[in-house]
């Protein structure tokens, strides 16, 4: 498959912007190359989280063991033995969501520049535009495990009720160090979040917008609809998706394009829900319903629960009712 495949998406007049995304081989241009390096470091070590996090078994058991027998010194070690370097993992987490918030400022700060219209930037900088599109795969991703794993709320819990108690009897708590209170804090409201990765995007995507003074508004929205517009063509339409060299690239797109829909959600005053959104939202809710069904209902409850604007009045009744 080239560099470039032109293909027909929904553009404002219909006829704009014929050209596709290439997730499967986009390679980043001389321009591009310093910013693509460092954006790669942090792409990198996602994977890593990700596999840490699929493999995150939790103390449940040495917990409740240690909760039910509190006079037991040897449980109690046990299991605060078992969580600190959970918790080790709990805090790297939490740091990587704030590499990958700078990761994609970076990246949005290139994409909606005024030095072209955003359908440009993200043809002239394809391998840019797949970076982007590989954090807001990871956001969905990592968050989708993390609903699915109480034992990271219930582990953190654990470990903060036991460092309260060892202060207060001035028992030296090995692990203390690793994570401080005003750190602790910060790490409660990122996990008490459903979606915390998303959460992270949406504000950092918010204030990216709100700091950029001398950009439009419609630089960022433009550029996220766009992207929305161009894995919905490529999804419904045969002739492009049997292109795919991986079935991957296919749940890699549907990601995708539930990622932008939800920033663009929350960057867009009047929401994505709207009649006069840019994203033609009925058009991607059909793709998404035109999948087996097992295998996009975290995408779908994804729209359901952490957008903005669905339950809007200006939204549709039959959006409301394709979601439900």
């Amino acid at each position: 498959m080239g560099n470039l495949i032109k293909v027909l998406t929904r553009d404002i007049d219909n006829n704009a912007g014929n050209f596709f995304l290439d997730f499967e081989n986009a390679e980043p241009s001389e321009s591009e190359r310093e910013l693509w390096d460092q954006v790669n470091v942090v792409l990198k070590d996602g994977r890593g989280i990700l596999e840490d996090l699929q493999s995150y078994d939790g103390a449940g058991e040495v917990i409740r063991e240690a909760i039910q027998h509190p006079s037991d010194e040897g449980l109690q070690e046990k299991s605060w033995g078992a969580v600190v370097p959970l918790v080790g993992k709990l805090k790297k987490f939490y740091e990587f969501s704030m590499r990958l918030e700078a990761a994609m400022r970076d990246l949005l700060s290139v994409l909606t520049s005024a030095r072209h219209t955003p359908t440009q930037h993200l043809e002239r900088e394809q391998a840019l535009a797949k970076q982007f599109a590989e954090i807001l795969h990871f956001t969905l991703r990592f968050d989708e495990l993390k609903m699915t794993n109480p034992a990271i709320q219930n582990d953190f819990s654990y470990y903060r009720r036991t460092l309260s108690r060892m202060r207060i009897k001035n028992v030296p708590a090995a692990g203390e160090n690793e994570v401080n209170n005003e750190l602790a804090n910060r790490m409660s409201l990122f996990y008490a979040e459903a979606t915390p990765m998303l959460k992270t995007l949406s504000d950092a995507t918010l204030k990216f917008v709100s700091e950029g003074k001398d950009l439009p508004l419609d630089n960022t929205t433009d550029c996220l609809s766009t992207m929305a517009s161009v894995c919905k063509v490529m999804l419904e339409t045969p002739e492009y998706r049997s292109r795919f060299a991986s079935e991957e690239t296919a749940s890699f797109c549907l990601r995708v394009m539930v990622g932008v829909i939800i920033l663009y959600d929350y960057v867009s005053p009047a929401g994505a829900f709207v009649k006069s959104s840019k994203i033609d939202m009925k058009g991607c809710i059909k793709v998404l319903r035109d999948q087996p069904p097992n295998s996009v209902e975290g995408l779908l409850n994804a729209l359901r629960y952490t957008t903005k604007h669905l339950n809007d009045e200006t939204t549709s009744k039959q959006i409301k009712t394709m979601l439900q």
